[in-house]
């Protein structure tokens, strides 16, 4: 029987663009849905003749994630119409570098044999075995990529250099449970930032809020209103007109955070945000501390505040906090808002 880590794909996909320059969904096992194809053909980037080859991209839709490699045609090979082709491998975890790997083997595979055949047979191989093996293609071991090294590849220290003090709004935003719109022209640039985001919650090791790579399309947009909080990376500027999408809203070209006026009441920050900032700030600029030491001294600030509203909730009546237990402490209004609102997102709060 295959370990539970090999049960988490869901599909592998052929999309294929032709000396016409039509691209075409050309094959996929053991299926897709018509809307889930309209979303991987609009992301895999042989349909945007401008924007050059993107060779790795990924992000989630409806739940499920999806990593497609695209591959230009070189002479000689076995493809003989296409001049460009994306593989598509569909999943039910996030973990790019694992993915990367996996599409890369199926890519050669492709590109030497010229038909769908071999690659099914590789990804089968790993379904069943967690393992994709050919001496020419290179091979492929599930094991190799554990989910906490997918977590922890994104650089929460190249977030802090970028905005210092302001970290604590991205911080606060995802403590809260907010919605966070992040744009970025570059696709590439988006994936990387907005990735690294969630590690600062680290307590809820919770990526499925990243939705890195999204459209304004409707179909897409829909989904994402289905989600309490996320962290959602758009490469349209249009995006920035769109208040109706964010709580926090971040202009990554210029390093600018703006929190939206509906927004504001949640997010006042005070002497509390204050003290998490610098916890930030100064574990992050040490030269000697790593991004996983970084993500774990939030993560010990985290736990502490956490800790205090656990306590908190423990004095009320069926462990729920409400509004007057708090006022009854006297703590600032910016620290009583915030351990509020936190109280919510922690399903701490008595409704």
């Amino acid at each position: 029987m295959a370990a539970p880590e090999t049960q988490l794909m869901l599909s592998v996909g052929l999309i294929e663009k032709d000396m016409n320059a039509d691209t075409l969904w050309v094959w996929c096992y053991p299926s897709v849905s018509a809307e889930f194809r309209e979303v991987l053909l609009s992301k895999c980037c042989l349909r945007q003749d401008s924007q050059g080859l993107h060779t790795f991209v990924f992000g989630q839709f409806c739940r499920t994630w999806y990593y497609i490699s695209t591959v230009e045609v070189q002479e000689p090979t076995a493809l003989k119409k296409a001049t460009h082709f994306s593989i598509v491998v569909t999943a039910k975890d996030f973990n790019p570098e694992k993915y990367a790997a996996f599409s890369r083997v199926l890519c050669r595979m492709y590109i030497k044999h010229g038909s769908p055949v071999k690659m099914m047979e590789g990804y089968i191989a790993v379904l069943t075995k967690g393992i994709c093996q050919s001496d020419e293609n290179g091979s492929f071991l599930i094991k190799d990529y554990d989910v906490r090294k997918a977590y922890l590849a994104g650089s929460v220290k190249d977030v802090v250099s970028q905005f210092g003090m302001e970290t604590i709004i991205l911080y606060t935003a995802l403590m809260l449970k907010k919605r966070v719109v992040v744009h970025h022209p570059r696709v590439e640039a988006l994936l990387e930032f907005t990735r690294a985001l969630p590690a600062l919650t680290w307590h809820r090791k919770d990526w499925s809020i990243l939705y890195p790579y999204v459209h304004l399309t409707n179909s897409e947009l829909e989904n994402l209103r289905t989600c309490t909080g996320y962290v959602a990376g758009f490469v349209d500027p249009e995006v920035s007109n769109r208040s109706d999408l964010f709580d926090v809203y971040v202009n990554l070209p210029d390093s600018e955070i703006t929190v939206s006026q509906s927004a504001k009441e949640a997010m006042a920050m005070g002497k509390l945000h204050k003290d998490i900032g610098l916890v930030i700030v100064q574990s992050a600029e040490d030269p000697d501390r790593t991004d996983g030491q970084v993500i774990k001294d939030i993560s010990i600030k985290t736990r502490e505040i956490l800790a205090n509203l656990t306590s908190l909730a423990e004095e009320c009546e069926n462990s729920k906090i409400t509004l007057e237990t708090l006022k009854q402490h006297h703590f600032p209004p910016a620290t009583e808002n915030f351990l509020f609102h936190l109280a919510a997102a922690e399903q701490l709060l008595k409704i």
